[in-house]
C-alpha cells in the first residue's frame, strides 16, 4: 500500500513531520483540528514537502529519520540544497586534550 512522509510548516514557523497512507485525508485532519496534537497548537499549517513510498512502513521509516534532523537541514530538504544537505549532515565534534576539563 502507498504511504506518504510529509513535512508541514506550522504558523509559527516550526515544522512538523509526518506520514500517513492517504495524504489529502491526513491534510484535511491537520486544517480541520483532527490531526495531531502539535498540529493543533500551532495551527494554522501547510505542506510544503512531501516523498512518496511504495510502503507505508518505508514512508514510516522516513518521517523517523527527518523528525530527528535540525529546523535547518529539513529546510535545505524541502528547498532541494543538498549541498547544505551534506554539510549539516555531518556531525560536529569538539576537540581537545584528555587532561584539560571541557
Amino acid at each position: 500500500m502507498t504511504g506518504y512522509m510529509y513535512i508541514l510548516e506550522c504558523a509559527d514557523g516550526t515544522y512538523y513531520t509526518g506520514s500517513t497512507k492517504n495524504l489529502q485525508n491526513r491534510l484535511w485532519q491537520h486544517d480541520n483540528f483532527e490531526g495531531a496534537n502539535y498540529t493543533k497548537k500551532k495551527h494554522p499549517s501547510k505542506l510544503v514537502y512531501y516523498e512518496k513510498f511504495k510502503r507505508i512502513d518505508d514512508a514510516y521509516y522516513r518521517e523517523k529519520q527527518i523528525q530527528a534532523w535540525s529546523h535547518s537541514k529539513k529546510q535545505a530538504l524541502i528547498e532541494g540544497n543538498v549541498e547544505d544537505l551534506k554539510v549539516l549532515g555531518k556531525k560536529k565534534f569538539k576537540i581537545g586534550r584528555l587532561d584539560t576539563p571541557p
